[in-house]
């Protein structure tokens, strides 16, 4: 699989929504709180996480099993962008933990355990990570 501008937008976004998710649970934690910073970083992090999962749709192929062009780890793009909406829905019922702790989820899912996977070798990621670091 080559860099076709589908995956690099998704690239982009997805590794900026790893970069800047800390910073948006991290200004809101401890003694000083810092809510601007939270809800400004929070936003860019939602915004960018809508954009990984709505540009995950437009790309195709990939080993295992196969519903149309779709592969089961397009199975995390209705579970996200759900998730998504229900952090919100916490938010609006001032469910202050619910918030937290599906935010909390939802990164360390989408961004670390889902990102990880991408550098597997036989991923366009991890196939570059690894021939660039001479292993593969």
């Amino acid at each position: 699989m080559q860099l076709t501008p589908v995956i690099a937008i998704h690239l982009a976004a997805a590794l900026a929504a790893t970069a800047i998710g800390p910073l948006a649970l991290w200004a809101r934690k401890g003694r000083t709180q810092r809510p601007r910073l939270h809800r400004a970083a929070g936003y860019a992090w939602v915004t960018l996480m809508v954009a990984t999962a709505v540009s995950a749709l437009f790309i195709t192929g990939g080993g295992g099993p196969r519903w149309g062009s779709f592969g089961l780890i397009h199975l995390l793009i209705p579970l996200t962008l759900g998730m998504l909406v229900v952090s919100f829905v916490f938010l609006a019922r001032r469910n202050v933990v619910g918030h937290r702790k599906t935010m909390q989820y939802i990164y360390v899912g989408a961004c670390v355990v889902a990102g990880g996977f991408t550098l597997l070798p036989d991923r366009l990621l991890g196939q570059s990570l690894w021939t660039a670091l001479g292993v593969a």
